[in-house]
């Protein structure tokens, strides 16, 4: 780690909480592209380097009835930093909540956070006061940025902590809104000379099992998963057009819909509600090449397969869950184009193990991808041989630092990020994802990966969605338990219950059956669309 006298933040919060150096991951910087200099700021690498390239007047950002070109997106950014410094008081260092839906305002706030030195914390649309809360206690956050549309929690999480005493709102008319106040101040900001380990962001895991957790990331890292998933996986270019369903605030959606497309000066749409027909609608009319959503998504949008064929779409994203092999199998059948799957961590930033279309194996998620390694461990740390089910350890340019949490020490092992993902990884190096680690169902002795079951029952005609989790069973320990949405017009009846059952037999080993099925209207799902499965073993 560096000495803290380069940083650039006058307010060094975020760096006095870093984990111990001993505590953290080791980071390799193994590829040219890694080499960072010692001073760097995300914002002038990927805005301002490309206006000053003379490419100011390509379009980066499209929005329905909207368009930024990278000198307008520019423009707004620089007013805003200086809005945040003159008016608001922000030194660097300062943590700033950024709440909003996909929007363009959104992405110009973060640019500015980045420009100012500060550290930008974005939060999910749908989260309320209760949890704005915690998050603003756990970063000592100080300044807001919020999209009018979402004022009433933002209200009443400022009437709980008294740690919040900057708020702005955007995107409303009113003589205290951040763009009559943008209105007042300049377009030209200089910016700040951070050093490449200056914390600018701090993502917080969704906190699917209780208290969130604060992930600390730098200019360099932000930098770092630029170099290295998208040039050597996705390989997109500065035509590309990108679009997606991932909200900004979880990092999946940061990297594939603003720092991707803006590493190549490609564009992006930005959809503030973007389910499947939304989606669609929206491939069709900006002429979208790249997409990024999750397998729900994806079994959706195959049924309107002939409609996507006759669409620009070049490049399919899938992450957020594990990608079965019926979905990836649907997708190439319905649009001919095979899916890109992925493996990221918030505690990582974004994807460390993943495929090129071409080398896609159905069912495995992939290898490490170029600047991260990767190895499958058991309890004490110790490589496990091809075939065997163990824990996934990973590390690479960017890793796990948590903000001052003791729970640090349970994912750095050895200076390895061990990700909670239990996996097994074939003779040929693909890795092959098998559970959570705390999803993995121990019944009569036997191990079975809910995921895998999940799978066989998706292959079945009458399953839209289904979950799998272990339940106790006195005779067995465990046995396993399907929660099943089935499709339109489908019986819910005992007789379905057997269909069922005898399938899976019929599909994996009849070991791994669901002893217990369950129908159910819909699935618990995080709003960046992961299975809740905690909910089901609370039901």
């Amino acid at each position: 780690m560096k000495h803290a006298a380069t940083t650039a933040h006058v307010d060094t919060f975020a760096r006095d909480n870093l984990p111990p150096a001993d505590q953290q991951p080791e980071f390799v910087f193994d590829l040219p592209e890694l080499q960072f200099p010692e001073r760097l700021n995300c914002a002038t690498e990927l805005l301002d380097k490309h206006v000053a390239a003379g490419h100011g007047d390509r379009v980066c950002i499209r929005a329905p009835g909207l368009t930024w070109t990278y000198a307008d997106l520019r423009d707004k950014a620089n007013r805003i930093a200086n809005v945040l410094v003159q008016d608001m008081g922000l030194v660097p260092g300062n943590r700033v909540l950024l709440r909003a839906p996909n929007n363009p305002m959104l992405v110009a706030c973060w640019f500015a956070v980045m420009k100012a030195g500060g550290i930008a914390v974005a939060t999910m649309p749908l989260l309320r006061a209760k949890e704005l809360k915690a998050i603003v206690d756990i970063g000592q956050v100080s300044h807001a940025l919020c999209d009018a549309a979402l004022a009433e929690e933002m209200r009443l999480t400022a009437l709980e902590t008294p740690l919040l005493r900057h708020l702005r709102h955007f995107n409303y008319e009113g003589p205290d809104s951040l763009e009559a106040a943008m209105e007042r101040a300049s377009p030209y900001f200089d910016n700040l000379d951070t050093a490449s380990d200056d914390t600018c962001l701090l993502g917080f895991t969704s906190g699917t099992t209780g208290v969130p957790k604060a992930t600390m990331h730098f200019h360099r890292d932000v930098m770092a998963i630029c170099h290295c998933w998208p040039p050597h996986v996705l390989k997109p270019t500065a035509d590309d057009v990108f679009i997606g369903s991932p909200p900004l605030a979880f990092t999946f959606g940061l990297g594939g819909l603003v720092l991707f497309p803006m590493s190549v000066g490609a564009s992006t749409v930005l959809l503030e509600k973007a389910s499947p027909p939304q989606l669609l609608d929206g491939i069709k009319e900006f002429h979208a090449t790249v997409l990024f959503t999750a397998p729900t998504s994806y079994r959706t949008l195959a049924a309107r397969g002939i409609e996507l064929k006759r669409t620009h779409l070049r490049k399919c994203v899938s992450a957020g869950e594990a990608l079965p092999a019926s979905t990836r199998a649907l997708w190439k059948e319905a649009t001919g184009i095979e899916l890109i799957d992925g493996i990221g961590a918030t505690e990582m930033l974004h994807i460390f193990i993943s495929h090129t279309e071409d080398k896609a194996r159905p069912g495995a998620t992939g290898k490490p991808v170029p600047g991260y390694q990767a190895k499958v461990v058991d309890d004490d740390g110790n490589e496990v041989p091809p075939g065997t089910v163990g824990k996934l350890a990973v590390k690479g340019p960017t890793g796990c630092r948590y903000l001052a949490d003791e729970r640090q020490k349970t994912y750095v092992k050895n200076g390895w990020n061990v990700t909670g993902d239990a996996y097994l990884m074939d003779a040929d190096g693909y890795f092959f994802y098998q559970a959570r680690t705390d999803d993995m169902i121990i019944s009569s002795g036997y191990n079975i990966a809910a995921p895998e079951v999940e799978d066989a029952l998706m292959l079945h005609p009458a399953v839209a969605e289904c979950a799998v989790i272990g339940v106790p069973d006195e005779e067995r320990g465990q046995i396993v338990k399907a929660f099943v949405v089935l499709r339109p017009g489908q019986e819910q009846d005992a007789a379905m219950v057997k269909t069922l059952q005898d399938f899976v037999k019929q599909t994996v080993a009849p070991y791994k059956y669901p002893r217990a099925v369950e129908f159910v209207d819909k699935l618990p799902r995080t709003q960046t669309g992961k299975l809740q499965r905690f909910k089901l073993h609370e039901a």
